[in-house]
């Protein structure tokens, strides 16, 4: 676990250097990924800038490559905040715009990046020896930012606590925190701002009919069951559940111990009897869930992990903008807004995934490494959400899971998943960084989670290098 210590001791100076930057009038871009991680790290620091009366703005981009890079240095804003991407890459910003830049993240960063930092312009959790894939998200990471320029910032540790949870940080036991988010949720919650239970993990526990709930749970993906509203309702009305009372229809928060005992005995029995692999749905069903207490009862914002479902959906759809207007309080046109975004996400995703199973020749698959074919299908902004649902997948456990589509400049981009109970050691970000590399493309990310871009021409001499790489101890977790 890494110590905190050396990292609130070095916000000091960095914090000096925005507070000058910001208190100087000076114009600021803040430049995010568009996932739910990257619309709360940049609406953080966009609201701790606006309560400094600073100027700014946000845009989020899909990846950080030369091309976005070229663009920043000719937009010619005084200063960049660049939060949830840009590991492995301050060399670019240092030619393309000098000492006026700084990135926010917790992606890993090469050891080299780490030692040519002699500015302090990289606040990557990596430095101070925490693990940016399980400890703290680019959210987290912000709040650190903005709770040090003011104390009055840490109302925003509610934010960060849907940072974590929407960057699938949730994995120490029963879902619950490890290192410093548990000390950023432990703020939240001292402050009043969320609540903490066990119980089981539906979509819409205070907003939609049990059936519905577990229809929109997708993670576990349950073939069968994921986005088929009548057979939920059939097996949950086959398991002796009264789902209406006085002609309305129960919310999963309502339902009792004992009533949601014997949901979770029908999930697991349909699972068995349906799946090739049974894995544990248990474990995948029942966990923490954190509660924003400010939020309204039947809003979707209420429950965390909604409310970063909601998020990724505004970025993977390109209306980023919705997403950090709520972040940033908006509950009236936005919210509805970013519920019809929603909606719209949750088709768009479940046609991804049917064609996937449906056209065999999408998927190839060995037992321990699937290789998924998204061309033509699957959206690049879309990439990300398709191989953490199908990395949720019961049907393809364990695997090491590499999801594939052509995007409109003709590159590749992958997204690559640790599926399920896959105990591979592979480190993906390693390896996705070191493979992109090889073939003149660019890549990183966390152990079980990473993505790249590389050139068209280069797909087999990258996939060879992919299967080399995943049996190297190098690019291991233990390495």
């Amino acid at each position: 676990m890494g110590d905190s210590s050396k990292l609130v001791q070095a916000l000091k100076p960095f914090c000096e250097n925005l507070r000058n930057v910001a208190e100087s009038g000076k114009d600021i871009a803040i430049i995010t990924h568009l996932d739910a991680d990257g619309i709360t790290s940049g609406s953080i620091m966009a609201l701790a800038l606006a309560r400094m009366n600073a100027k700014f703005s946000v845009r989020t981009v899909s990846d950080m490559n030369q091309s976005v890079i070229e663009r920043m240095k000719a937009e010619d804003h005084d200063f960049y905040i660049i939060t949830d991407l840009g590991g492995g890459m301050a060399s670019q910003f240092r030619k393309a715009l000098g000492s006026r830049w700084v990135v926010i993240d917790h992606h890993q960063i090469p050891e080299e990046e780490i030692l040519t930092d002699d500015a302090g312009q990289v606040m990557n959790a990596w430095r101070f020896g925490i693990d940016g894939g399980m400890e703290v998200p680019a959210g987290g990471m912000a709040y650190m930012v903005a709770s040090t320029l003011d104390r009055k910032n840490r109302d925003l540790s509610s934010l960060a606590v849907v940072a974590a949870v929407g960057d699938r940080q949730d994995q120490a036991s029963k879902r619950s925190f490890l290192g410093l988010n548990q000390e950023i949720l432990e703020t939240a919650k001292s402050l009043g701002l969320v609540n903490v239970e066990l119980d089981i993990m539906l979509t819409g526990r205070e907003t939609r009919p049990l059936h519905e709930a577990l229809a929109y749970t997708s993670f576990p993906y349950i073939d069968g069951l994921t986005w088929n509203t009548s057979s939920c309702h059939t097996l949950l009305k086959n398991a002796g559940l009264k789902l209406k009372d006085n002609g309305r229809w129960r919310v999963p928060s309502e339902f009792s111990q004992e009533e949601k005992s014997a949901i979770v005995d029908a999930i697991t029995k349909f699972v068995v009897t349906s799946s090739k692999a049974p894995t544990s749905v248990i474990d995948e069903l029942v966990g923490y869930v954190y509660t924003l207490a400010g939020e309204d009862r039947r809003s979707q914002l209420r429950d965390a992990r909604e409310f970063s479902t909601l998020l990724n959906a505004c970025g993977r759809i390109g209306r980023s903008g919705v997403g950090i207007a709520i972040c940033m309080g908006d509950r009236n046109a936005m919210l509805s807004a970013g519920e019809q975004i929603n909606a719209e996400y949750r088709t768009t995703l479940r046609n991804y995934i049917s064609t996937i199973f449906s056209e065999k020749w999408r998927l190839s698959d060995d037992g321990k490494v699937a290789v998924v074919n998204g061309d033509g299908v699957v959206a690049e902004d879309m990439l990300g959400a398709v191989s953490s649902l199908l990395s949720g997948s019961p049907s393809l456990p364990g695997r090491l899971l590499f999801v594939r589509t052509l995007s409109k400049d003709s590159t590749y981009k992958f997204s690559s998943r640790k599926s399920l109970g896959c105990k591979s050691p592979a480190n993906l970000g390693l390896i996705m960084r070191h493979c992109a590399e090889g073939v003149g493309g660019s890549g990183g990310g966390h152990a079980a989670a990473a993505g790249c871009r590389i050139p068209h021409s280069a797909l087999e001499d990258f996939v060879s290098r992919l299967k080399v790489a995943i049996n190297d101890p190098r690019f291991s977790t233990a390495a």
